[in-house]
């Protein structure tokens, strides 16, 4: 579904861009450098739809865009299946076996473990426990090596400063992605905004400060680490799928979603050097 080359976008420049660190030279990312960097090892990202995004550039990075017979759909041993009269799982995980390497995705838009206060009821409200991971982190943690968190578009009030799950975790290397910029000019998503640009807004990103303080501060005397991406994103408007998603309604415009390949890719590039 992000996969601008697939619907009627005709103009494909910002795959050609690629980021480059003024003064500092990233190693190239390569499928076999990623694995064996990964051996025997998981990653997981857990978040939004950017997050998802995250993920599915990062399987498409690995494996090159082909099929793989050998890797495994791993998902069940994680709890991730599709549950009865759901549209799809709360998240996919693949095995690469010659590495051991696994990598899954896990939808928690807040990050926190959300509990239905009147569990009977289809209609109840739910209470969500800020110093409380997720269900699904609560059950696995301690079988991921890598973890990258997202969240801020469905909310956006500090999470980490309240948080008291990662710290029993010592052996994690633990990100907080920052968050992904949207591209909305003259009204939201819903209410005409539009933005059509196919160039980028700069080739070059100058300021030393994070462009979004709010995570930067939350991860600040933290054992998790910024990845961020917020800066380098806020100049790529000409990224997102625009009024090209084979979903949007008519008239529809999508300027927070990125095609792939594309800046996602980049945000992996970045993560890559600081595994």
């Amino acid at each position: 579904m992000w996969a601008c080359r697939l619907t009627q976008r005709t103009d494909f420049d910002y795959e050609k861009l690629k980021w480059q660190p003024k003064e500092c030279k990233m190693d190239d990312f390569t499928g076999a450098e990623f694995l064996k960097r990964m051996q025997h090892k998981t990653l997981a990202f857990v978040g939004d739809s950017l997050g998802r995004h995250q993920f599915q550039s990062l399987m498409c990075m690995v494996t090159g865009g082909n099929e793989m017979a050998d890797v495994e759909d791993v998902g069940e041993e994680y709890g991730l299946v599709k549950g009865v009269g759901s549209a799809r799982p709360d998240g996919w995980a693949f095995r690469f076996p010659s590495t051991n390497t696994t990598i899954l995705y896990y939808w928690s838009a807040s990050l926190c473990d959300i509990e239905p206060i009147d569990p009977t009821s289809q209609t109840t409200d739910f209470a969500m426990h800020l110093d409380r991971p997720p269900a699904f982190l609560k059950n696995y943690l301690h079988k991921i090596h890598v973890l990258v968190l997202n969240t801020g578009h469905h909310w956006n009030r500090g999470k980490l400063n309240a948080n008291r799950w990662l710290p029993k975790h010592p052996g994690l290397k633990a990100f907080l992605r920052s968050i992904s910029p949207r591209h909305f000019f003259n009204g939201e998503w819903n209410t005409g905004g539009t933005c059509d640009s196919t160039t980028p807004g700069s080739l070059e990103v100058l300021q030393d400060e994070s462009s979004d303080p709010i995570a930067a501060v939350a991860v600040k005397g933290t054992n998790v680490k910024l990845l961020d991406v917020t800066g380098l994103s806020l100049v790529r408007d000409e990224g997102h799928i625009s009024r090209y998603s084979i979903r949007a309604a008519p008239g529809m415009h999508d300027f927070l979603h990125w095609c792939l390949p594309g800046v996602p890719d980049t945000w992996n590039e970045l993560l890559f050097a600081q595994i």
